[in-house]
């Protein structure tokens, strides 16, 4: 977190603490929407924050269908991001505290009144933490999932500038501190627990519980269920421009990828950006960015876990995708690959996040570095060998929206003109959370649900 952010957030926390009220009148009072008044909405995105965003806002008690018009605008499919490509897990152990617990307890409710565990795999799951020593020995009995051996090179890493493996922001200082020492679990049966040098247990049951979802499906069953309600949602729509006047915002003109028309939607009431990491190229003043990040995904029915590790390589070791074309290793020893059990007979594991691509114009130009998801492969099958051997369904890539700071949520500077966005790798837990406050912030003015004025958007620019 930058100096500015630091300061502003403790300024703020100073005048909360004397005037309780205080901060409420810092920026205009957003108005009350009268239930009788025409809205024309237009949300820009069709990832999670997206879809919830667009299924919240067609369940609100005001919501009037005769009155009320919801178009949502996606530059590719639903969830073709990193919603589709997320590890799905749901964490009361999450961040930022304002909208975890809400958010947790959203996703229970929607798995209840939808059948979650039948249609988007909503389940729970056991999550923990394991480092692990690799020796020589124990590697030249594994094979690795092409069929080849694990490959020795005598100093084919001498001398060379290894880097070391950066984990992606999944747990913060909090979350870590709560993982206590544990056996590993019995029914953990898909990792070589020989190897395995200690086990921690993510914080204990009511407190710091661990669930899932599939995320591909369960962003597009809320984009459906949105549509029932009669959101007009529109594919292959990329947002070209948000039209305003000092009054607030007007109108939005879009491109057609198919038949690369350009379209204006007029008379419009509210614009809400919710693009992931385009965010920022729409409104570069939120400074929201993409963080490329691959993982892979393997065909394969485990014991539901979610595990972070923490893994010693033997120093000779390099895999076998290099060998063959006479590279070295590519990090020091030590990597720590994340693995999720997942819904429906899979199993995700991502790696670590890269600055190289920069983000395209849209999610299905994502490109993807097969070496990244090869190294992820291998260093996983030196602890599964049950892994080592499924056929892997996947490789793949996506960019997470992160921001300096967390994420934005709330209104702009212009009126009408909304954005929520910069959710990291927690948009899928914080989805729902994020689209029922978005949802009480458009229709009602202000949100009831929980306080997130900490994630106002107009305290950090004039976005």
């Amino acid at each position: 977190m930058g100096n500015g952010v630091k300061k502003r957030k403790k300024a703020t926390q100073a005048l909360r603490a004397l005037h309780p009220q205080a901060t409420q009148s810092i920026y205009p009072q957003l108005r009350t929407m009268d239930p009788q008044s025409k809205k024309n909405i237009v949300i820009v995105g069709g990832g999670i924050i997206g879809s919830t965003t667009a299924y919240f806002l067609s369940r609100h008690p005001k919501f009037n269908p005769a009155l009320h018009k919801i178009t949502l605008l996606e530059a590719t499919s639903i969830a073709a991001g990193a919603s589709g490509k997320a590890g799905g897990l749901l964490a009361l152990w999450a961040y930022p505290q304002p909208l975890v617990p809400l958010s947790y307890r959203l996703h229970a409710e929607l798995a209840a009144e939808h059948g979650g565990a039948e249609r988007w795999g909503y389940r729970r799951v056991g999550c923990g933490s394991f480092d692990a020593t690799v020796t020589r020995a124990k590697l030249d009995a594994v094979e690795q999932a092409s069929a080849a051996r694990a490959a020795a090179v005598p100093g084919a890493n001498d001398g060379e500038e290894q880097k070391g493996w950066e984990r992606l922001p999944k747990q913060d200082d909090a979350a870590e501190a709560l993982l206590k020492d544990s056996v590993v679990p019995k029914d953990l049966d898909w990792v070589d627990h020989e190897i395995i040098d200690s086990y921690q247990e993510m914080g204990h049951p009511g407190a710091t519980e661990t669930a899932q979802v599939h995320p591909f499906h369960f962003t597009t069953s809320m984009a459906a269920l949105a549509a029932e309600k009669g959101v007009d949602i529109r594919t292959r729509a990329k947002l070209t421009k948000i039209n305003s006047s000092p009054t607030g915002v007007e109108s939005v003109e879009y491109l057609d990828r198919d038949t690369s028309e350009t379209h204006t939607l007029s008379d419009i009431t509210d614009v809400i950006v919710t693009a992931g990491p385009w965010t920022g190229k729409l409104l570069p003043k939120s400074k929201v960015e993409g963080l490329r990040a691959h993982s892979v995904v393997y065909d394969a029915t485990v014991s539901p876990y979610a595990v972070f590790t923490r893994v010693l390589l033997p120093e000779d070791y390099v895999p076998a995708h290099r060998v063959v074309k006479g590279q070295r290793r590519k990090h020091k020893r030590v990597v720590d690959p994340e693995i999720y059990a997942r819904p429906f007979g899979e199993v995700y594991a991502c790696g670590e996040p890269d600055r190289t691509d920069p983000l395209p114009d849209t999610a299905d130009l994502v490109r993807v570095d097969e070496a990244n998801c090869d190294d992820l492969l291998a260093y996983i099958a030196t602890f599964s060998p049950q892994l080592a051997a499924a056929r892997v369904k996947a490789k793949q890539a996506c960019y997470l929206p992160q921001r300096e700071g967390g994420p934005l949520i709330g209104a702009t500077s212009t009126p009408g003109l909304w954005v929520a966005a910069g959710h990291t790798c927690w948009g899928i837990q914080n989805g729902p959370a994020t689209g029922k406050l978005m949802a009480e912030y458009v229709m009602d003015g202000k949100t009831s649900s929980s306080d997130i004025s900490e994630m106002d958007p107009r305290r950090y620019s004039r976005v």
